[in-house]
């Protein structure tokens, strides 16, 4: 008879995360700034569904935005950050394509000198939503050999 009662709790309890899980469960949608028609070469990668866990961290490693270029042609300088705009905060963040060039608990920066075409530059920081319900981003791009805006948008919900 106890042992029916721990096994009946402790499904429950399992069933109560998976319900928080499944309800903190965040699809974002982006809202750029339309680069592609100023003619930007470039188009940023962001999350379209992620999952977050009962403390508000996002699972898997984090979150993961990037750049990644539609031509052939290379590019000096490029610096792409993501700033808190709303309810996130960042902790330990891995380049891909470049270095790690600036990172507090609100903003995350990746940089390479030559951004070759083809290629892509972004970062995977693991995350924490203060408000899983609303959050945002800004995204801001830096380089030169294109006519980008600087101000590429926001994401988030």
């Amino acid at each position: 008879m106890n042992r029916t009662r721990t096994t009946v709790a402790a499904l429950t309890a399992a069933g109560i995360v998976t319900a928080a899980q499944l309800g903190l469960a965040g699809a974002a949608s982006a809202a750029t700034a339309a680069p592609q028609s100023s003619g930007c070469p470039l188009s940023i990668s962001y999350p379209t569904r992620f999952y977050v866990d009962h403390n508000g961290w996002v699972t898997n490693g984090g979150l993961y935005f990037g750049i990644r270029s539609k031509t052939s042609k290379s590019y000096r300088n490029v610096t792409f950050t993501v700033t808190d705009v709303k309810n996130i905060r960042f902790s330990t963040a891995n380049p891909t394509g470049g270095r790690i060039s600036h990172r507090t608990s609100q903003t995350v920066s990746v940089a390479t000198s030559t951004f070759k075409g083809r290629a892509s530059l972004g970062f995977r920081v693991r995350t924490h939503l203060l408000n899983t319900h609303s959050y945002r981003l800004k995204f801001t791009l830096h380089g030169s050999g294109w006519n980008c805006a600087v101000n590429q948008g926001t994401w988030g919900a």
